[in-house]
């Protein structure tokens, strides 16, 4: 631990002494103990993690914290400093409205992504009233298709991934935000053994360069499972076997989505138009950045 990720520790460790601190009390050394570990977005940091450990009760600043309510907030706080994201602490976060539990199996969903589900909609159109058939490969917490779904409400779907326990708690999430009767998970890998044919395909592959994990930073390279992150020496190795299997899983009109990292759109479309599939739309996230390209058939 760097000496400042100590100093702070000791911040944290001296909230239960004393006299029972206030709310209000209470964040203010959270912030200063995550400022000192030079932790960005202290103050947004501190009130979720004061939120999450408090629960639903009365955040009033005047409200003294509970014994229970200190223990929880002073792991929390020191977990945070030994790197462990926000939304992973918490053991849930929300994505297009809705909330999604997170394990060590799945990517954490992150606003970027839902880039994805706005390029479905758009590209659909007035036909996201019609009984769709969606198919969300790497689906982790499932968030791109439940989502969907929420949005789509005649629409059925299935969403592949390597992990069990990934498949388990897409699952789980799609019972929770009301849509486990039009949704299905399968373990396996792409689409081997996919049968059947749908009008949308989603995707977020792993596609960072595998010489690049090292350098990620410890909340991502420690926290998210590799499975989600590695795409092979160059990045792109998702893609090349998606552009070879998924043009023969697309209904007549249907279209794929697929999520890049920054740099990949003219590698991504030469693999896919190599393959027959022609881009179609591309929209950026809010950083700007091109993040999801609409491919169908040529």
């Amino acid at each position: 631990m760097s000496p400042s990720a100590a100093a702070a520790g000791r911040v944290v460790a001296g909230i239960g002494e004393g006299a029972a601190p206030t709310v209000g009390e209470a964040r203010r050394l959270v912030v200063r103990a995550l400022r000192a570990a030079g932790i960005e977005n202290a103050g947004l940091d501190a009130r979720l993690l004061l939120e999450g450990s408090v629960g639903e009760r009365d955040l009033d600043p005047g409200r003294v914290l509970h014994s229970a309510d200190l223990g929880k907030l002073a792991d929390f706080i020191q977990r945070r400093l030994a790197s462990e994201p926000v939304w992973r602490i918490l053991g849930e976060r929300e994505f297009w409205g809705l909330t999604f539990r997170l394990s060590p199996a799945t990517l954490e969903p992150r606003p970027d992504s839902e880039t994805i589900v706005e390029a479905a909609l758009r590209q659909l159109g007035p036909r996201r009233d019609e009984p769709l058939s969606i198919l969300d490969l790497g689906t982790g917490t499932g968030c791109l298709l439940v989502s969907l779904l929420s949005e789509c409400r005649l629409a059925t779907g299935l969403g592949i991934d390597l992990s069990e326990e990934a498949c388990r708690m897409a699952a789980g999430n799609a019972a929770s935000n009301g849509v486990a009767g039009r949704a299905a998970f399968r373990q396996g890998n792409w689409v081997d053994g996919l049968a059947g044919i749908y009008d949308v395909i989603v995707s977020n592959p792993p596609y960072i360069p595998a010489s690049e994990i090292a350098g990620l930073s410890a909340e991502v390279r420690e926290h998210d499972p590799l499975l989600a992150l590695d795409g092979g020496p160059d990045g792109l190795a998702p893609y090349r076997v998606l552009a070879r299997d998924v043009p023969r899983l697309l209904a007549p009109g249907g279209f794929i989505v697929f999520e890049i990292g920054a740099g990949q759109t003219s590698d991504v479309v030469s693999i896919m138009a190599a393959e027959g599939l022609e881009l179609r739309a591309m929209r950026h996230d809010l950083g700007g950045h091109e993040r999801a390209l609409i491919f169908a058939p040529a």
